[in-house]
């Protein structure tokens, strides 16, 4: 993989090769004690993750039909600043400070999972404001408030402004820049080397190199679509456009493209050996190959990602469960977004083993539901009750079958 500058990926690299996670990328917060916070996913350290572990669980228990609980989402809104901001991590028991160092990418994805599971709009709300009071002249986003503009960042604050109604094609700088325009600098021309693919960020000189998990995020920005954005009902024959004033579209489906052609050769996609690795040769990239998976569904291309969705059943669930929340929620994405089943994926189900990993949820409907079934609402109203409208006419019609819902609560103790 290419290090994607998240917390989730910063993590699951030094879990899964036993290193300790870049520190260069992410905010200096206070480490935790021997005792996890209550309420919160995983049982690793949560400095460089917590926010984003937390918040890529909820959206995927949300596809699946699952209520986190009170406790969990608690824990998630204690970490915003009264900015708007999230952090990756911080100690809630003090406020917010100038030396806070702020997270875009946390920020974004809390916003985008508060909307989600359709609670603490307010909050949501307030996040993406302080959002768009960070968007530089480019009209992307850096990782950090003031950090050159960069693909993923860009893409995943795209993604949270978009579900929580803002439109992003307005939002415009003074030299009339937009998010999308932002995207598009980074898009290698169709023709050229690894033409359809996306850098991370220019080079010294402003070449553009191509990087998996760029083009896989830029896929989702430039359609305006979130991480938990399903398939797409219009299904596509992938190819690269030519031509200097596509539109985002387009281009996005220009990065498709390049995705498929890539897994065509091989259904997984690699990672660069970590340096001081004994291992010097490429390794599968679970992660990026899940949320390529993801980025072609969305586009109209999820008979393109077929044979990687096997590939992930057969060789993926042993990462999932060692890489904790994020990991096993990825690999949820990736199923629903193509139709398989999460609660039965390579033998495993991934729904239980992620709500194993955290607070119990306050509840669970069963089976699961499919990518052409009953969806759970867009989550765009402002109803605080934690059930939308779309959750309960789902579960009317599960209780009409006789499947009812399991419930249960546990009080708070450490995750074990």
């Amino acid at each position: 993989m290419t290090v994607r500058r998240s917390a989730a990926a910063l993590a699951t690299t030094a879990v899964l090769l036993g290193v300790a996670a870049p520190v260069a990328v992410a905010a200096p917060s206070p480490s935790p004690s021997a005792d996890l916070p209550a309420g919160l996913y995983g049982t690793t350290d949560p400095t460089y993750d917590g926010v984003w572990r937390q918040s890529l669980a909820f959206l995927a228990q949300k596809i699946e039909y699952v209520t986190p609980s009170t406790q969990a989402v608690d824990w998630l809104v204690g970490q915003q600043c009264d900015s708007g901001a999230f952090t990756s991590y911080r100690d809630a028991s003090k406020p917010c400070d100038a030396s806070t160092v702020m997270d875009t990418n946390a920020t974004a994805i809390a916003v985008q999972a508060l909307v989600e599971i359709n609670q603490r709009r307010e909050d949501a709300n307030n996040g993406a404001d302080w959002l768009k009071s960070v968007q530089n002249e480019d009209g992307g986003w850096g990782y950090n408030p003031g950090s050159p503009s960069d693909a993923n960042s860009t893409s995943i604050v795209i993604g949270a402004l978009a579900r929580t109604g803002v439109p992003v094609n307005e939002l415009t700088t003074k030299n009339g820049s937009t998010p999308y325009t932002a995207l598009q600098s980074l898009a290698i021309a169709c023709g050229e080397k690894d033409g359809g693919a996306f850098a991370y960020q220019p080079g010294k000189k402003g070449e553009l190199t191509a990087n998996m998990d760029a083009t896989a995020a830029s896929v989702l920005g430039l359609m305006g679509k979130g991480i938990a954005s399903g398939t797409s009902n219009a299904v596509k024959a992938p190819s690269c456009t030519k031509g200097d004033d596509l539109s985002p579209e387009q281009t996005a489906q220009n990065g498709a493209s390049f995705l498929a052609d890539t897994l065509k050769k091989q259904p997984y996609l690699e990672q660069a050996p970590m340096p001081g690795a004994e291992d010097t040769d490429p390794q599968p990239d679970y992660g990026n190959t899940s949320d390529a998976v993801v980025a072609l569904a969305a586009s109209g291309h999820a008979d393109k990602a077929k044979a990687s969705v096997a590939w992930l059943q057969k060789n993926g669930t042993g990462w999932a469960k060692q890489g904790g929340p994020a990991a096993t929620a990825q690999l949820i994405l990736a199923a629903h977004a193509t139709g398989a089943d999460a609660r039965s994926f390579g033998g495993v189900d991934l729904v239980k083993q992620l709500n194993s990993m955290g607070p119990s949820p306050a509840a669970t409907a069963l089976p699961s539901p499919t990518p052409t079934g009953p969806q759970p609402s867009s989550g765009t109203d402002s109803d605080d009750s934690g059930l939308s409208l779309g959750w309960l006419i789902g579960i009317g019609l599960l209780a009409g079958t006789g499947i009812g819902f399991l419930f249960s609560m546990r009080g708070k103790k450490k995750q074990p």
